[in-house]
């Protein structure tokens, strides 16, 4: 009886120490992504590429929110210092919009002076990956192999790893304005979201389903 104590206590003190080192391992690897997250966020490219990549976000009847105006104004502070011949904006519409997020970008563009002929817009994708596929697919027709995208500080990392998955050499060069960053609370909230986000991305390699921390 005491050698089956003995045993069953090993099993169940290993059986513990298992369960604790996964968790360790899980704490680790959450808390190195939302490093990497906070960590790319801060990159800011300029280097010349092939095209600007802006990523789509909410617009109303061809007005673009102000998530979707910063980074379009800083795609628009990208065209004017010669990174890119090329502006790409993308995204398609939901029930009820009377535009694409992709054409009212384009349209915001050309209003702010970029010329017409330099502003392609991809009017499909109604998430990151959507997106990007869209994106690589009509670039590399064009022979384009290289781009940045300009969107949120958060959001770069997963737009990054997902543009170089799809074949694309690409850099970021996020936005410094607008409400995804100018509140602690936003900031957070973003970093928690893409860290969850990137993660699922890299498991399965499917967009996550999960919900825009900053909707206007």
């Amino acid at each position: 009886m005491n050698t089956g104590l003995g045993v069953g206590g090993t099993l169940a003190r290993w059986l513990r120490r298992g369960v604790a080192g996964v968790l360790i391992v899980g704490v680790l690897l959450v808390a190195g992504t939302a490093f990497r997250v906070w960590q790319v966020a801060r990159i800011d490219d300029r280097t010349p590429t092939g095209a600007i990549l802006v990523l789509g976000a909410a617009q109303y009847n061809g007005t673009p929110s102000p998530v979707f105006q910063a980074r379009l104004d800083m795609a628009a502070e990208l065209f004017d210092e010669g990174v890119a011949p090329t502006i790409v904006t993308v995204g398609g519409k939901i029930q009820g919009d009377s535009t694409t997020e992709a054409e009212a970008g384009r349209q915001y563009l050309i209003e702010q002076g970029v010329p017409a002929d330099s502003v392609l817009a991809v009017a499909v994708g109604s998430d990151t990956l959507g997106s990007i596929d869209a994106v690589s697919a009509m670039l590399q027709s064009r022979r384009v192999g290289s781009i940045v995208i300009t969107s949120d500080p958060w959001h770069s990392l997963r737009a990054r790893t997902m543009a170089r998955d799809s074949g694309l050499e690409a850099t970021v060069a996020p936005t410094r304005s607008g409400p995804a960053v100018t509140t602690r609370s936003a900031q957070i909230k973003g970093i928690v979201r893409e860290t969850g986000a990137l993660l699922w991305y890299q498991l399965t390699h499917y967009q996550a389903d999960f919900p825009d921390v900053i909707k206007e």
